[in-house]
């Protein structure tokens, strides 16, 4: 299978949204990774429902959410409502995580958690079954931009083991300070989505951006 690259919408133009999103549509880009912040749970807020609205107008392709907040459960239906396809919550964040997944998976979207970079995969273990994507943040959440934490590698490969092991069909997402010159290595450490933010909408050629991290 093909790796999958979701532009992380956070860093497009938001005076250009609709631009960047059909630039997102018209290039070989596989969803659009939407991170909500809610100023809580991580020291940033991005965007809510109306902003998420009018991506999903024009976007062609998987809405990928992945929710930096507390409570995630108040919104799972909202999110169904708005668009989202897949919907991620943070381990961190969820002190019921397996009823949040059935809540998740109820409303017709694929269910995802995300770990935190101290946050080891182990601890997934009793719900791995349950899971068709797990986020692995490759920098401390809430800000673009920052410098990829290098144990990522590591925590990929033992998540990989994992999945194997258990028998599990879960994705691999990386999200965090990904670009072509870790691409590769991601990707062999058994990596399966790639989020990119500034990398692709800071670059002179976003379309080629995307088209390079799929060639890798």
């Amino acid at each position: 299978m093909s790796h999958k690259i979701a532009p992380s919408i956070l860093a497009a133009d938001f005076g250009n949204l609709q631009r960047d999103c059909e630039m997102v549509n018209n290039s070989q880009a596989d969803w659009f990774h939407i991170d909500v912040m809610d100023g809580v749970f991580v020291p940033n807020i991005s965007y809510g429902m109306p902003v998420i609205s009018a991506i999903n107008k024009h976007a062609e392709k998987t809405l990928d959410v992945h929710l930096m907040i507390v409570d995630p459960d108040r919104y799972i239906k909202t999110f169904k409502e708005i668009g989202a396809d897949v919907l991620t919550v943070h381990y961190e964040a969820c002190t019921h995580l397996h009823r949040t997944l059935q809540a998740i998976k109820n409303e017709g979207m694929k269910a995802g958690v995300a770990l935190n970079p101290h946050t080891s995969v182990h601890l997934l273990s009793d719900v791995l079954k349950d899971l068709d994507l797990v986020c692995i943040m490759s920098v401390n959440p809430g800000f673009g931009g920052q410098s990829f934490i290098e144990n990522t590698y590591n925590k990929v490969k033992q998540l990989s083991i994992l999945r194997k092991e258990s028998g599990a069909n879960f994705l691999i997402e990386i999200d965090g300070g990904v670009g072509t010159a870790n691409a590769r290595k991601l990707l062999d450490a058994g990596a399966d989505v790639l989020v990119a933010g500034s990398f692709v909408f800071k670059s002179d050629n976003p379309t080629q951006t995307i088209a390079d991290l799929k060639a890798v």
